[in-house]
Parts: structure tokens; sequence; C-alpha cells
């Protein structure tokens, strides 16, 4: 049986090749509705399928996103892959994920690979990228969008969240419910200072600490982002002859480790400690308590960091505030706060 072709799928249409083209391809020229359906009806009834090698070759572009993130094990970064890939897939394109371990050798690696491979462009989530990743990105003249993060090594499209808002939102609350002082778990050494969101969560809970005239001296606790090291923290913070009444965690990550170490020294949450965490990641509404946390739109982050990296007009030079899209922050109120309790 012989290929079928695309011109095959124009005769039947009754349409040009270039036609064809624009709707296999969503563009870039637009296609008439019923044209795009009476293309579409002859791709089925012939079975015909794009030669995705040879569409590549010959526009040294792929249909993949190359995505870039610290960790996907956390939650929070596997949820915001899942909305990367389903926001691809709605403009016909798949996702190559590579995780860097807050490596940054590993993110160069995957940087050269991706960018090997011709990607339509890049999604980067980066902890604190180097000179060599940001050498690398622009020796390619790589299309770029920064997601969740600002990594002062790139001036890059970025896709954000008000993360120093949202903070201010949590301490806030923690400290309506009477609490003499909120303390706050925030990041490691190497938390970059600038364009990272836990320093700017923490800078959100110094702000609210401020307005309401209570010092932080001694209240800052370090901790990696995960919830097994953010556990042993929090049994040290616990068990300690000052223990917080209240504590403002970076990510839910460690709010849920800080609850595991509460509950196993015996310490009722919210009756003897109260807590907020950032993130909204699912397992949040079922921690015990349910944990009050910051959340963003996620979806909506995510189809905007796709819909910029295919945009052709993406690198049109503009300022810094034209180049950074805010999404905002809301507070969603649980249990462990001291909401919704008798």
């Amino acid at each position: 049986m012989a290929k079928v072709t695309r011109d095959d799928v124009a005769r039947l249409a009754g349409t040009s090749t270039a036609v064809v083209s624009y709707v296999i391809n969503n563009g870039p020229r637009p296609v008439a509705p019923a044209t795009r359906e009476r293309v579409l009806a002859a791709i089925k009834e012939l079975g015909y399928r794009p030669d995705r090698v040879a569409q590549a070759m010959a526009s040294r572009r792929t249909d993949l996103i190359g995505l870039i993130v610290p960790d996907a094990r956390q939650p929070f970064f596997g949820e915001m892959a899942h909305a990367v890939e389903q926001a691809a897939s709605e403009r016909g394109k798949m996702v190559l994920v590579g995780n860097s371990d807050y490596i940054g050798e590993r993110e160069v690696h995957y940087l050269r690979a991706f960018l090997g491979m011709r990607v339509s462009g890049l999604i980067l989530v980066s902890h604190a990228l180097n000179d060599l990743a940001a050498a690398e990105i622009e020796a390619w003249d790589a299309r770029v969008v920064l997601l969740h993060e600002r990594p002062e090594a790139i001036d890059d499209v970025a896709v954000v969240t008000d993360d120093l808002g949202g903070a201010q939102l949590a301490v806030r609350h923690l400290l309506e419910h009477g609490n003499e002082y909120v303390a706050c778990v925030g990041g490691t050494a190497d938390t970059p200072a600038v364009g990272d969101p836990v320093s700017d969560h923490v800078e959100g809970w110094r702000r609210a600490m401020e307005e309401a005239g209570i010092p932080t001296e001694g209240r800052l606790f370090e901790a990696p982002y995960n919830r097994y090291d953010a556990y042993r923290v929090g049994l040290e913070i616990l068990s300690g002859p000052d223990r917080p009444p209240a504590i403002f965690c970076s990510t839910d990550d460690q709010a849920i480790g800080l609850l595991r170490a509460a509950r196993e020294l015996r310490i009722d949450v919210p009756g003897e400690l109260a807590v907020a965490g950032f993130d909204d990641i699912k397992e949040a509404a079922l921690t015990d308590p349910p944990l009050t946390t910051v959340a963003s739109d996620r979806s909506a982050m995510a189809r905007a960091a796709v819909d910029l990296v295919l945009d052709d007009g993406l690198r049109v030079a503009g300022s810094r505030r034209e180049r950074l899209k805010l999404f905002p922050s809301r507070l969603v109120v649980r249990h462990s706060c001291g909401c919704g309790q008798s």
C-alpha cells in the first residue's frame, strides 16, 4: 500500500499543501474553521501520519519542550511538571523532563542535551543558575522561560508567584490568632538571596513581623525544602526551651515534616502550636490537621509559560517589568492555624 502524503490530503480536502501544513502545525497562519474540518476529515479518512522527523529537519525545531526542575519527587515540582505537560499537550507539544537535583553541572547537562535535540523551547525551574548554564543558553540563542524562580544569571521572561505578598498573608493570619510571634523555617545557607521563592517567603515573613512591631532575631531556622530533613529540624526546634507559638514554613513539604515532628513530641496542633505553609500541594488538605497554606494558580502559570516559550515574540527586547508575569497568591485557610477549631 502506497504511503499517504500531504499532497493526497490536500487533494481530498480541496486545498493546498500549505494549508494542510498550517492545520497540522497549528500555524503559523490561521485556517478557516470549515477548511480546517475538511483537512482533519481527509487526514482521518486517509490515515495520514505526519513525518515528525522530516518536519524537525526542515524547521530545525521539534515538537518538544524541555523542562528542567530541581526534583520532581517533591510534590510541588511534580505537580508543576504535570501542569506544564497538560498545557503543552493543548498546543500539540510533548515535554522532556530533566531533574537537576539542585546540582549546577546536572542542569548544564540537561540544557545541552535538550538544546541539542532542537526543542522548541526551554522552561527552566532553576534553583541557582550558574554562569556556565547562562552561557550555554546565550550560545544557543535558546527560547527560555523561567518558571517559579528568577535566577540573576539570565534576564529571560519569567512566570512567577507573588511569593513575598503570599508569605505576608500567611504570617499576618497567624498573628491575628493572637500568637505572640511567628517563627520561620526558611531555606539553607546556599539558598540564593535574590530571585528564589524561599528567600521571598522569608522576606515576607520578616516584613509582616516588622509591621506588627515584633523582632525577628533568633526566630529564623534553616532547613532543606523536603519533609524528611524538615522533620529532623522540627524535632530540634520543638524540643528546645523556647518553643515558638506559631511557625511559618517556606514550603508545604517542610510544614508536613514539622507536623510529623509535633505529633511525635505530642504537641497539639493548633492548640499548642499554629502552623502554616506555602504552595498548597494536594497533600496539604490531607495532613492532620489540614494545613493552612498559600496557593497560586499552577495550571495558569504553566499555561502562560508554555504560551510564552512558543511565542515568536518571546525574545523581543523589553523592560524587566514587561518580561515578568506575576501571578497573585491567595491564603488557603484550613485547621493547622487554629481556624475551625472548637
